[in-house]
């Protein structure tokens, strides 16, 4: 769960690039549960893709798999200037981790419904919970830890879908 608790005054100055990465084009403005309306974006994308590209399966995956690379490349950076700026040190409206676990929770999915809510709920359900060692991740420093323990998340929520997939297939 967030901690929207202030660490620091926050300051006048918001650098835009930051936090239109940071709350993923305005997801992480949502009201209630930004991150909720941060995977749920993630998923949007994930399916528009998929369903206006018409891609292969190996081609999805490649596609998903640059798209994290990305997040995590400007998301860290992003997470860290906006907890700054903002005072807090995992602001609420920072949605590019969950954007991010959610994309590892739909690695090696087949584009349908039922997969993507399945990673939906399972990457929900263990950002939410943050079982061991995913609030332990939290502790990293800045945009790591905002992002790093919704990483773990996201390989949990993959995990249990693949066994899901492989054992009702």
């Amino acid at each position: 769960m967030k901690t929207d608790v202030p660490t620091t005054a926050p300051t006048a100055h918001k650098t835009l690039w930051a936090h239109t990465i940071a709350t993923f084009f305005g997801a992480g403005l949502g009201k209630p549960g930004p991150g909720t309306w941060g995977s749920v974006a993630a998923v949007l994308l994930w399916a528009a893709y998929a369903f206006f590209f018409h891609p292969t399966p190996h081609t999805l995956l490649l596609a998903l798999l640059i798209g994290i690379a990305l997040t995590l490349l400007f998301g860290i950076p992003a997470a860290t200037i906006v907890a700054r700026e903002s005072g807090r040190k995992d602001p609420q409206m920072v949605v590019i981790d969950e954007v991010t676990g959610q994309g590892i929770s739909l690695l090696f999915s087949p584009f349908d419904l039922r997969h993507a809510l399945i990673a939906l709920v399972l990457f929900r359900l263990f950002d939410i919970t943050k079982p061991f060692p995913v609030r332990q991740l939290e502790q990293l420093p800045e945009g790591w830890g905002i992002v790093f323990d919704d990483v773990a998340a996201g390989l949990y929520a993959l995990g249990v879908a693949s066994l899901l997939r492989f054992w009702f297939h």
